[in-house]
């Protein structure tokens, strides 16, 4: 029924430290583990969502004997659509992202020169 990477409508049934517990549907729960929640740090994940509230989640991983997903709402738009956050989402982090290759290289040239 579910693949991994799909994006699945779910509803807030948990917190614990550790991460977040969702129901999908009547066969279905999930956890979204604390570090797949955000690529911030994370203080309390109960500044992610509140119980009952409907959010989406990537399924990363399935156990089918027990009906449970894995799940992460890192980069996505989990309050709205489930969609690919906008680069603007990546809590200030996008120009690090961006020039980080450039620099690699021209650290890699300068390690050549000597």
């Amino acid at each position: 029924m579910y693949k991994v990477n799909d994006i699945v409508k779910c509803t807030i049934s948990g917190f614990k430290d550790y991460g977040i517990f969702v129901s999908v549907d009547a066969d279905y729960d999930g956890l979204i583990h604390i570090s797949e929640i955000s690529e911030s740090f994370v203080r309390n994940v109960t500044d992610y969502g509140e119980m009952g509230e409907e959010i989406f989640a990537k399924i990363i991983g399935i156990d089918e004997k027990t009906n449970q997903l894995k799940l992460s709402i890192k980069n996505i738009n989990y309050k709205v659509d489930g969609k690919d956050a906008d680069d603007e989402d990546l809590n200030g982090f996008l120009p690090l992202k961006k020039h980080l290759n450039i620099w690699i290289n021209e650290k890699v040239k300068d390690i050549k020169r000597f």
